[in-house]
């Protein structure tokens, strides 16, 4: 039985652990789409920190439709934030190409996200601050973040939790409604993270949790998407000469 309330306490005490740890008078970083994630992700930093130490990011690339639920949370949770509009970045970076090169499709959609990482990274080293991961388990699980863009990150408040999980601490720190419950789209391609996957977060969560999937396609799928991003989780492979092996 999942205990929302106690998680939640706990990941509080976590983060501020970590930042007495890691840097006592430094400011928590954070990209915020307006999404559950990264809503819930600097509640959380609010509760652990306080107001004035929770910096928000909003990077629109061009022109961002719900970018109006990115500033409903920053107004809601009353945090310091900046605006910094990708665009120009991301169209120097394409545009640089070398000529004849084939920009695949993937590419076009992790470019924003590692340019939304350099940016926070910026943000971060110009305000003191330590860079606030957002992915959760359930994208983890199955691969769904780009490396070194929004997996990236000096802490992670929510790599351990489901999806369902997180949404249920989001209510309990009073978000609003729209913010935990909004359907999660990746900002990229345009689809949502569901359309994307081929399964819902309920049938993925119910799966990592329990083991149990009645759909045996679906959980075919799943397996197959997790045995192959399994290297995003793991440190990258380093040779070690013979000599310095135990």
């Amino acid at each position: 039985m999942f205990d929302a309330n106690k998680i939640k306490d706990e990941c509080i005490q976590w983060i501020k652990d970590f930042f007495n740890e890691n840097g006592p008078n430094c400011n928590a970083v954070i990209g915020i789409s307006g999404g559950k994630d990264s809503s819930i992700a600097a509640a959380l930093c609010v509760e652990a920190l306080g107001e004035d130490r929770v910096i928000g990011v909003l990077m629109p690339c061009g022109v961002q439709g719900d970018i109006d639920c990115a500033k409903l949370l920053v107004e809601h949770l009353g945090i310091k934030n900046y605006i910094v509009n990708i665009k120009d970045a991301v169209d120097g970076v394409i545009n640089s190409m070398p000529e004849g090169m084939e920009i695949t499709p993937q590419t076009k959609q992790n470019v924003p996200a590692r340019i939304r990482m350099t940016t926070l990274y910026a943000v971060s080293q110009s305000n003191n601050g330590r860079v606030v991961n957002t992915c959760n388990l359930s994208e983890d699980w199955v691969g769904y973040s780009t490396r070194y863009g929004d997996a990236a990150g000096d802490f992670s408040p929510l790599s351990h939790l489901t999806v369902t999980e997180i949404k249920e601490i989001g209510h309990l720190l009073g978000l609003p409604h729209e913010l935990v419950e909004k359907t999660p789209i990746d900002g990229l391609c345009g689809k949502t993270d569901e359309d994307n996957l081929g399964f819902t977060y309920a049938m993925l969560d119910k799966y990592i949790r329990t083991g149990i999937c009645e759909d045996e396609s679906k959980k075919e799928l799943i397996d197959r998407r997790h045995k192959a991003n399994l290297f995003k989780l793991e440190l990258m492979p380093s040779f070690k000469p013979s000599s310095m092996k135990d």
